[in-house]
């Protein structure tokens, strides 16, 4: 609404069905993204490495709930950063799982970065069927969401005109 003028030309686009419960065909792409290790590695190597990504995700600022039990945001992020998730096996199952009260604290932290490959893969192929509907190629300037969707691009053979944009001063 802020940009009348925009929405009008096409320039930008309204009324995406990009929230709510995941379509079984969206469910599916996920569940591939979180089982393929290459997919899993990419991501946590730039979990650990990437603060865009991880301010995405979490804001460490600000203290965070991990399960019944409120931790400092970079306590929490250190954490989450261990090798040992990018380790642990993940599916739409495990995280749906995790997500009720009363979990343990562990069971808090491997939700929350189930939660994170869940929210990161999901926008991913939104993209993908977006860029696809309205024809259009997708760009970033996230060379972490960049190499995600090339790995989910390569292995479900989508079409890959996935572009970088490289930006400096942030």
């Amino acid at each position: 609404m802020s940009f009348p003028d925009l929405v009008e030309s096409g320039r930008l686009r309204q009324g995406h069905d990009v929230s709510g419960p995941l379509s079984p065909t969206v469910a599916a792409v996920v569940d591939r993204d979180l089982r393929d290790p290459l997919w899993r590695a990419c991501f946590h190597s730039a979990f650990r490495q990437d603060r865009r990504l991880q301010r995405g995700l979490f804001e460490p600022s600000h203290s965070l709930r991990i399960g019944d039990s409120l931790v400092p945001g970079p306590a929490a992020l250190l954490q989450l950063m261990d090798d040992s998730f990018r380790q642990e096996d993940y599916d739409l199952a495990k995280v749906r799982g995790l997500c009720r009260s009363n979990v343990t604290l562990e069971e808090g932290y491997h939700f929350e970065y189930g939660l994170a490959l869940v929210k990161t893969s999901a926008a991913l192929v939104y993209t993908q069927t977006l860029a696809l509907v309205q024809q259009l190629q997708p760009v970033t300037d996230s060379p972490a969401h960049f190499a995600l969707y090339a790995q989910s691009c390569a292995r479900e053979n989508w079409p890959s005109t996935n572009h970088l944009l490289v930006r400096t001063g942030y």
